[in-house]
């Protein structure tokens, strides 16, 4: 029997950023609950078009995981919402928000 493809698209604001993230919950046609299970979390950011973010220097991340992830923290929106809060803590990611928030003289 053929899998039937179930792709979920929504979209988020962070940090003045709109995201589109897709999100297939049974990616390789195993069901939730299967130690198997994979999900296929697609960020991409839309406007402004590319922009970097946290996990991505291209404003685009592919990620796989297990389903239950991102059931565990509310849904895709939730679990994309809540690393890139995560990552954008990071050490890297502050130091890349000053180095673009101030003027260069070269």
């Amino acid at each position: 029997m053929e899998h039937q493809r179930t792709i979920q698209i929504e979209t988020l604001q962070w940090e003045g950023i709109t995201i589109e993230v897709s999100y297939e919950a049974e990616w390789l046609g195993f069901r939730r609950g299967s130690d198997m299970a994979v999900a296929h979390l697609q960020v991409r950011s839309v406007t402004p078009e590319r922009a970097p973010l946290p996990i991505t220097e291209t404003g685009y991340r592919s990620h796989f995981v297990h389903p239950d992830e991102i059931d565990r923290l509310g849904g895709p929106v939730a679990y994309v919402a809540a690393w890139l809060d995560t990552m954008g803590r990071s050490a890297q990611w502050l130091d890349y928000v000053t180095r673009t928030k101030q003027l260069s003289l070269f």
